[in-house]
C-alpha cells in the first residue's frame, strides 16, 4: 500500500478561513450584522444560522428583513437543517460566534441541549476544541444567569458581553458597536482595524 502523500493531496486538506455565525433574538442584532459585514471584508467564509426571534429583532431594531442579513453570509442554514455541514465536527472551521446571544441560547449551550442547528453547531465547536464566543446580551443578571455563564465557560465557551470601552472617545453608537465587534474578532484571532487598542494615556487623543 502506498502511504506517501503528495504535496497536492496535503494542500487539498487545508480548510479555508471560515467561521460559523449565529444570531439570536436578544437585543443587539446590530452586532451580528456588523460582524458579518466585517468578516466579508476580511475574506472570511461565513456560515450563518438565524433563530426565528432574531428575524423579529432585526426588523424591530434595524428595519432589516432576514434576506438582507443572509445576503451578507457565504452560506445560510435553516434552524432545523440537521444535514448542514456545520452540524458535523468533520467540517473544519475557525470557530463560532453567537452575536447577540440570548439567555435561552446560553442555557441550551451550557447544557448541551442540541434542539436546533445553532445549538448543535455551538456544541460541535466546543467538542472540537474550537473557540466559541458568546456575546451574551442581558442586564441585570441574576444568579441563574451567572451560573449558566460559568457552566458555559467551564466547557470552553468565551463569554463576551458587549461592554463598550470609552478610552477612544466614541462619538456615536456606531463607534461603540464597531469597536466591540473589532475586539470580538480579535479575540477569535482575526486582526482588524475596527478598534483602537489601548496604548497608554500618552497615546490617547
Amino acid at each position: 500500500m502506498n502511504v506517501t502523500m503528495t504535496s497536492q493531496q496535503v494542500a487539498s486538506y487545508t480548510a479555508p478561513s471560515r467561521l460559523v455565525v449565529g444570531i439570536t433574538g436578544a437585543s443587539g442584532a446590530i452586532y451580528g450584522v456588523r460582524a458579518l459585514e466585517a468578516l466579508r471584508v476580511l475574506g472570511v467564509e461565513t456560515h450563518l444560522v438565524l433563530t426565528a426571534p432574531a428575524a423579529v429583532t432585526l426588523s424591530q431594531e434595524l428595519g432589516l428583513a432576514p434576506s438582507a442579513v443572509t445576503a451578507l453570509a457565504t452560506r445560510t442554514y435553516a434552524l432545523d437543517d440537521w444535514a448542514a455541514p456545520i452540524a458535523s465536527g468533520s467540517f473544519r472551521t475557525g470557530g463560532m460566534v453567537v452575536a447577540p446571544c440570548s439567555i435561552r441560547t446560553l442555557t441550551a449551550i451550557a447544557h448541551s441541549h442540541n434542539d436546533n442547528l445553532l445549538i448543535r453547531a455551538a456544541d460541535v465547536t466546543l467538542k472540537e476544541g474550537r473557540p466559541l464566543l458568546l456575546m451574551v446580551r442581558e442586564t441585570p443578571l441574576h444568579l441563574g444567569h451567572l451560573r449558566l455563564m460559568v457552566q458555559a465557560a467551564e466547557i470552553g465557551a468565551i463569554i463576551f458581553p458587549p461592554a463598550p470601552s470609552f478610552y477612544d472617545h466614541p462619538r456615536t453608537v456606531e463607534d461603540i458597536v464597531r469597536h466591540t465587534v473589532g475586539r470580538m474578532l480579535l479575540r477569535l484571532g482575526l486582526d482588524n482595524a475596527l478598534y483602537h487598542p489601548w496604548e497608554g494615556p500618552d497615546a490617547a487623543d
